[in-house]
């Protein structure tokens, strides 16, 4: 089965805990490389996330007694 998708938030959160890691120097340069790596793919997972998001943004309208959608760039 695969791994359930995070959220932005949670992303960010696991982000800022290996940041946190990385800081301490708690971790060997192995396990610091491997650290990084996945904070990188977790940076552009939170890059994707926004930019879906940002296409998701809808401004209501109130036209002639209907609410309508439109996208905002």
């Amino acid at each position: 089965m695969a791994a359930k998708k995070q959220s932005y938030e949670e992303n960010i959160e696991e982000i800022d805990k290996i940041l946190e890691k990385l800081e301490n120097q708690e971790l060997s340069l192995d396990e610091s490389i491997a650290e990084y790596e996945k904070a990188i793919k977790l940076i552009k997972e939170s890059e994707k996330l926004l930019e879906i998001g940002e296409g998701k943004v809808l401004k209501v309208l109130e036209k002639n007694g209907k609410l309508e959608t439109e996208e905002v760039e």
